[in-house]
């Protein structure tokens, strides 16, 4: 690892991790719903967090580090725990419910990345890019959520 960028590249590869979770949990999410238009939907929005990860490793790589190439064990086992519930609740609202409740923590992770003053402004760019990603994914699935449970943002 290249000296003096390891804040740089850790900040990078807990962002990766959580967005390689995030396209794993749409994955699912597409698997679980009968919804073909949130199939797409939840698969489109998958590949954009797999090219945000992309990009994210690309900017690791630059620091000299090593990028990480898969989410968290903590996310696949919750990953898990949500199918078995999906499996008693099932419906699409529960299904994007869950989705939106995804959405929050990723949200939540970038926004705490965006307020470390530790990294360099190149990362901090690096990171304002995947962030905007982030935020519109965000602010689709809650207006989503707030739409079948009949209310506004």
């Amino acid at each position: 690892m290249a000296t003096g960028n390891e804040h740089d590249i850790k900040v990078l590869n807990g962002l990766i991790e959580t967005t390689l979770d995030s396209a794993d949990g749409y994955r699912q999410a597409a698997k679980d719903t009968k919804n073909d238009g949130f199939v797409s939907l939840f698969n489109q929005r998958a590949d954009e967090r797999q090219r945000v990860a992309g990009e994210l490793q690309n900017e690791v790589r630059k620091l000299g580090g090593t990028p990480e190439d898969d989410g968290t064990v903590l996310a696949a086992a919750h990953r898990v725990f949500l199918n078995l519930k999906n499996m008693v609740t099932s419906g699409d609202q529960a299904i994007v419910d869950t989705v939106e409740d995804g959405e929050d923590h990723i949200k939540a992770k970038y926004e705490d990345a965006l307020k470390d003053e530790d990294v360099t402004p190149a990362t901090q760019q690096a990171i304002t890019r995947a962030y905007e990603s982030v935020r519109a994914g965000h602010d689709q699935m809650r207006d989503l959520k707030h739409s079948m449970h009949g209310r506004t943002s």
